[in-house]
Parts: structure tokens; C-alpha cells; sequence
């Protein structure tokens, strides 16, 4: 969001809804992350996470989009970085599907 404000999550609404899904996918992946996971990016406020989506995906009637706004700009770049670092070395599953 770059090059995006805050007004333009409600003037458009493609922009808006796109970035709402996002931070519940965030969420979601969120709630299935396992406790060594979690131990291995111990700073995430992981209970925020996914606090935030079930708000999100409960409540989408009443959505602060100040709020999603705020974290888009100033928490999921940090989130990114602490994840990207805490992964580093570790290796991923395989991917099932291929």
C-alpha cells in the first residue's frame, strides 16, 4: 500500500475487501501455527493475529478501517520481516499437491 491512503480502502472497494481478506488469511494461518512455530517468532502478538480476523470475518459490518489501515502500513511489515527471520534455516514441508 505504497502508494495507497487510508481513504482509498473505502473509495475502493476491490482495494479494500482485498486487503480485509488478506489480514484474515494472515489470521487464519495464524491459528494453525504450531507452538514450536510460534516459539520460533516469539514477538508476534499471535492472539492479536488472530483476534483480528475473527473480527474481521464476524463483524465485517463494523470494521475499523482505521484500524486495518494501521496495521497494513505500520504491523504487517514488521510482521513479514519477524516471520522471514524466524523461518530462516527451517525447512517447509513438502508441498502435498505437486
Amino acid at each position: 500500500m505504497h502508494d495507497r491512503s487510508r481513504e482509498d480502502l473505502e473509495t475502493d472497494e476491490l482495494l479494500g475487501r482485498g486487503v480485509m481478506h488478506a489480514i484474515q488469511e494472515i489470521g487464519e494461518a495464524a491459528s494453525r501455527t504450531s507452538e514450536q512455530g510460534r516459539a520460533r517468532v516469539a514477538g508476534v502478538p499471535w492472539t492479536q493475529i488472530v483476534g483480528m480476523r475473527h473480527r474481521l470475518v464476524h463483524v465485517y459490518w463494523g470494521v475499523n478501517l482505521n484500524l486495518v489501515y494501521e496495521v497494513v502500513a505500520r504491523d504487517l511489515p514488521v510482521l513479514i520481516a519477524a516471520i522471514e527471520q524466524g523461518v530462516e534455516g527451517w525447512p517447509m514441508p513438502d508441498d502435498a499437491g505437486d
